[in-house]
């Protein structure tokens, strides 16, 4: 009886458990979305820069975008704005970030062909 009425509640509750996986899936989406809108201003709203200046953050690998940000940070890489705003992020911001740009896809910037 006891296993029974375990399982019943066990049963009720599976639908909520899924539903708070999928609520925290999606609270991360957003936050990394949150977190890769400050890169806008310059690598663009799409993660492409209008013109050549600056590289494409869309489609680049994760692991890349991490790499980039850690020799940023740490002025191995070195860079007037990139080595200031690198510092900002935890690790794990930085790896939200890199989620985030390395699953869009590279589209041409508004003006170029």
């Amino acid at each position: 009886m006891a296993r029974m009425i375990a399982w019943m509640l066990f049963s009720c509750a599976l639908p909520a458990l899924a539903q708070a996986a999928a609520d925290t899936t999606m609270d991360t989406r957003k936050a990394a979305q949150r977190l890769a809108a400050s890169c806008a201003g310059c690598h663009g709203t799409t993660g492409v820069a209008v013109g050549n200046s600056l590289p494409p953050l869309a489609g680049q690998s994760s692991a890349g975008i991490i790499t980039s940000m850690q020799a940023f940070k740490s002025g191995a890489r070195p860079s007037t704005v990139m080595q200031q705003l690198a510092k900002g992020y935890t690790d794990e911001q930085v790896a939200q970030i890199a989620a985030y740009f390395s699953a869009l896809k590279p589209v041409p910037a508004r003006g170029e062909k």
